[in-house]
């Protein structure tokens, strides 16, 4: 039960990466995936999370502003293609990291998630200032790395 040698992990990481989907473009490099997955942690503590398709939907349709993480091992894949396009006519920024499963670990939750919003403020709960400020200020180095990607590819 301990640690995976180094020819698993990067046995795993192939793995990961063969099971993409054609369609997961911006894919968050190894470092943004981490940083993504840190605020989608972060977010997750603070509940200003939406999870799955069903809600993340609503809430961009809602007007609420933040950031898209979609999980890019989808199958099938129908199930996610819209949501992009929604983010686009929304102008929410959206980013695919490579695995469902570290999707839903960062989101703290043990179903494996297709998507997860971030969102830019926090719903219900009351956070002390100081923490929203910390949040938002991740929020924003995140969104801004995004941009940068997604920029480099279109």
């Amino acid at each position: 039960m301990g640690s995976d040698s180094e020819g698993e992990k990067a046995q795993k990481e192939k793995k990961k990466m063969l099971s993409l989907a054609p369609i997961a473009k911006p894919l968050a490099g190894k470092k943004l995936c981490k940083r993504t997955l840190k605020l989608v942690r972060k977010a997750a503590e603070h509940k200003c999370l939406k999870r799955g398709v069903k809600e993340v939907v609503k809430s961009i349709r809602r007007g609420n502003k933040g950031l898209c993480v979609i999980a890019g091992n989808i199958s099938p894949i129908d199930v996610i293609t819209h949501v992009p396009i929604l983010c686009e006519e929304a102008e929410v920024p959206y980013i695919y990291v490579p695995s469902k499963e570290d999707l839903a670990n960062a989101g703290a939750t043990k179903r494996p998630t297709c998507c997860v919003l971030v969102l830019t403020k926090p719903t219900k709960g009351e956070l002390a200032q100081e923490e929203q400020d910390k949040l938002k200020a991740d929020h924003t180095q995140v969104v801004s790395e995004v941009s940068e990607l997604a920029s480099s590819l279109f």
